[in-house]
């Protein structure tokens, strides 16, 4: 699913949020995403991120942000009173996460890698 196709209703009860599954370098490009089920509430996959949104006080959508990471989830943005299509708005946070989150990941393997090759 497209996540700007979504974004004006509220999320159906039965789920959870909307689980990325890329996010472009260009905002004008569609965010591809799946549902999250209510019922797979187990803890993200490190480096996930699952947007869950509902109507603010205000009008428009109140929008956070989750990030798995390996052993917790942990709040990563928060965006109240959003009107229209807030893709544009949410995307260089979650375009820099993903990056940064790969970045990390790379490094932990090489240190992980190079701690392995010192104990041999």
């Amino acid at each position: 699913m497209i996540l700007s196709d979504l974004i004006h209703q509220p999320m159906p009860s039965s789920v959870r949020g909307a689980l990325l599954r890329s996010v472009p370098s260009l905002p004008t490009q569609p965010i591809h995403t799946v549902w999250m089920i209510g019922a797979e509430s187990g803890l993200l996959r490190p480096g996930a991120i699952l947007l869950s949104w509902e109507p603010s006080r205000q009008g428009g959508m109140d929008v956070t942000a989750g990030l798995g990471l390996a052993a917790t989830e942990v709040l990563l943005a928060k965006w109240p009173g959003l009107h229209g299509d807030w893709t544009p708005v949410v995307h260089p946070t979650l375009l820099e996460v993903t990056g940064l989150h790969a970045a990390l990941s790379v490094a932990t393997d090489a240190l992980h890698l190079a701690n392995h090759l010192a104990a041999n």
